[in-house]
């Protein structure tokens, strides 16, 4: 057995034995016998190739390289240093390279071929004539057929595009580090919650700014220090310089992602037209639900036709609502002025503040709710696990175990909730480990983890979250579901590795209890009393939950239209230049923006989803918007049935997070609903439509 902690298959992980000068050595080695695995399925007799010694033997070909690779790219993630960037940054070629030359290896792609057109594969049913199936499309997407200039050429795109979207990842977060603002005058904070004004002024304490008799603020763009002060400081010149720095971030100077987005670009629809498709997003979305980038642009503009009356309305209702207050005439808000009058509009017609939800909403108090509603609607029993400083990544992160009502131990996961400098932002769910199948007993327990940028405790207050955050923690654990609940044998097709506007159906289903009066008394408890969110706030919480929908669902619109243009008219994106682009995406999506003076910079410089992976979500945004539908409509039946309906909580499990990419999505969620869903739910939900 190696030594090396990258190369340890150890469930159990010692995190602070994984140090950077242990990668390159385990990588080499990882590939290195990930090749050997490859060549000996490639060197097999043809009339010796079987599905088990091909197939079957290509799924365990790059096990120990993923593993080991997926430790390293989560620690870049979430402890981010020098000696680990460059480090990740030396392998990463390589390993781009071994996983693009597989499905372009003519030899083991003959083999696969032959067994796949043999009688032993007529003969596949379930899950194993699915893999095969998905396995044959997947080399077919990547290649496999073209002749080998352009397998060499592919090759090359792929090792191009994962340093390139790297250094966009790297700027991205360095450039978000890089900004603060130290505020020193106390009556610049009038608006500001209490909280979030301790928070800063202990921000600026660990950066030995300020003392008890001359308070300093620190101020970043991590969200939970930015988002109060855009949406509540009375101080306009304070929202304009954090919003400044906000729009900035990937395009300045020193952290640029200027020149790379139209490189990445080019490269994403060079690669698509060796593959034979007029373009990425139909090469991205030939297996997923949509099927083509024409469909998924046709889904985007029907949703933005049946909202863009009703967010014209809004923004003028906006603009009214400032120009009442104010005594001025009406005219364009500043880009700034925004989130700060939609909040104070939001406040007049339904006399709700958010903040006001923050003391019912302890961060342990929502998670150990979720568990407990785990319990009930999937019967699930999660508990944490103590666990010694060095089989954590850092002192915040938790280690938990779930089990289902047998005792039967289904997986484990880490939770890292909280922003510090080393950590990417945003939120997300990944997976370490894949549980082995086994004949003769159950399968192996999988190991996935959590992670956020989330509201941390202060002095000797726990964390108290927005009702958005307790939000994000039921999403992101819907993902975990996804993954640790996952009852296909072939580990590939397990959890999320399902089609990308799939994927977020687990996912955004689980927040619809996070508005339910039911279950909010399961976890929303104020933090001193324990008392639940009283009557009168969750009326008014409810009454506010469609203010401005039309505009949240528009914003995601345009976000998805700007990607889906990007990777459909390519060309036109890249031959503009990358100094005209923006203008470019503005004035396509000008329609779908909030008119502001001055007008928004599109996000195309700071967009993660998009161009921090050689893929992502490229071309695949609309999926949040397409899964909301779908999740909308699935949440549905949970209404009809009792939200802590059992059997539906048991047959959700068994028909959607059970079974990975084991079927069709389309036919999972018929199985689940009894139909195809309803493509007006989310527009029912949001207030858009009335309910029938």
């Amino acid at each position: 057995m190696s030594t090396n902690p990258f190369l340890s298959s150890d469930f159990t992980i010692r995190w602070s034995d994984h140090t950077p000068e242990h990668i390159e050595p385990a990588i080499t080695t990882a590939i290195a016998d990930g090749q050997v695995a490859i060549d000996a399925i490639a060197n097999l007799p043809l009339e010796e190739a079987t599905y088990a010694n091909t197939f079957l033997a290509l799924e365990k070909a790059t096990e120990s390289l993923s593993y080991a690779w997926s430790k390293v790219s989560h620690l870049q993630s979430v402890e981010d240093s020098p000696p680990l960037r460059d480090a990740q940054n030396k392998m990463l070629p390589q390993v781009s390279a071994f996983f693009a030359r597989i499905p372009l290896n003519p030899e083991l792609w003959k083999r696969l071929k032959t067994v796949a057109e043999s009688t032993e594969a007529e003969n596949l049913t379930g899950i194993h004539r699915r893999y095969l199936d998905e396995t044959v499309a997947d080399f077919r997407e990547a290649g496999a057929d073209l002749p080998e200039d352009d397998r060499q050429r592919l090759e090359e795109i792929q090792s191009e595009l994962a340093k390139l979207t790297q250094t966009y990842s790297e700027n991205v977060l360095d450039s978000t580090n890089a900004w603060d603002v130290m505020v020193e005058d106390e009556s610049r904070l009038a608006g500001i919650p209490q909280h979030a004004q301790d928070a800063a002024r202990q921000a600026a304490a660990g950066k030995g700014k300020g003392t008890d008799e001359k308070p300093t603020w620190r101020f970043t763009l991590h969200h939970p220090s930015m988002e109060p002060v855009m949406v509540y400081a009375e101080d306009e010149s304070l929202r304009k310089d954090i919003w400044t720095a906000a729009a900035a971030i990937g395009s300045t100077e020193e952290h640029n992602n200027r020149p790379l987005v139209p490189q990445i670009l080019a490269l994403r629809d060079e690669k698509a037209k060796l593959l034979g498709k007029t373009h990425f997003a139909d090469q991205v979305l030939a297996r997923r639900m949509a099927g083509t980038g024409d469909r998924a642009l046709e889904f985007v503009r029907d949703l933005q036709g049946k909202s863009q009356d009703m967010f014209n309305r809004e923004i003028e209702s906006l603009e009214q609502f400032k120009a009442d207050q104010t005594g001025q005439p009406v005219k364009r808000l500043k880009p700034w002025e925004v989130a700060f009058w939609s909040e104070k509009q939001r406040r007049a017609l339904h006399d709700f503040d958010d903040e006001v939800l923050r003391p019912y909403l302890p961060m342990h108090c929502v998670i150990d709710g979720l568990f407990n509603l785990c319990g009930r609607v999937f019967g699930l029993v999660i508990k944490e696990q103590e666990v010694g400083p060095d089989y954590v990544w850092h002192k915040e992160v938790k280690f938990y175990t779930i089990h289902d009502e047998a005792g039967r131990h289904l997986g484990s996961f880490y939770a890292d909730w909280h922003p510090r400098a080393s950590k990417r932002g945003g939120a997300w769910m990944g997976y370490l480990k894949t549980g082995d199948a086994h004949p003769d007993r159950p399968r192996d327990p999988h190991l996935g983890y959590i992670t956020g940028n989330l509201t941390p405790p202060l002095n000797d207050r726990p964390a108290l979250l927005t009702h958005r955050e307790a939000e994000t923690i039921f999403h992101e654990f819907g993902h975990l579901l996804h993954h640790l609940l996952g009852e296909v044998e072939i580990k590939s097709l397990n959890g999320v590795n399902v089609a990308w506007d799939f994927v977020e159906l687990p996912s955004q289903i689980m927040e619809n209890w996070c508005w339910e009066r039911e279950s909010l008394d399961l976890f929303a408890r104020h933090f001193e009393t324990g008392e639940p969110i009283p009557e009168d706030i969750f009326q008014k919480m409810t009454a506010a939950r469609n203010f401005g929908s039309a505009t949240k669902i528009t914003r995601q619109l345009q976000f998805g239209k700007m990607d889906l243009l990007m990777h459909t008219e390519t060309p036109d994106y890249v031959a503009i230049g990358a100094d005209k682009l923006e203008a470019k995406i503005t004035e396509a999506t000008a329609d779908m923006m909030v008119p502001t003076e001055p007008p928004v910079r599109p996000i195309v410089y700071r967009f993660g989803h998009l161009f921090s992976d050689a893929t992502g979500y490229a071309a695949g945004y609309y999926s949040y918007l397409w899964a909301e539908v779908l999740e909308a409509d699935a949440f549905g039946r949970f209404k009809a049935e009792g939200i802590f309906n059992r059997q539906t909580g048991r047959e959700f499990v068994d028909g959607i997070l059970s079974r990975g990419n084991s079927a069709d999505p389309a036919e999972l969620f018929r199985t689940f609903r009894g139909r195809d869903p309803d493509p007006e739910a989310l527009l029912r939900r949001s207030g858009l439509l009335p309910i029938s």
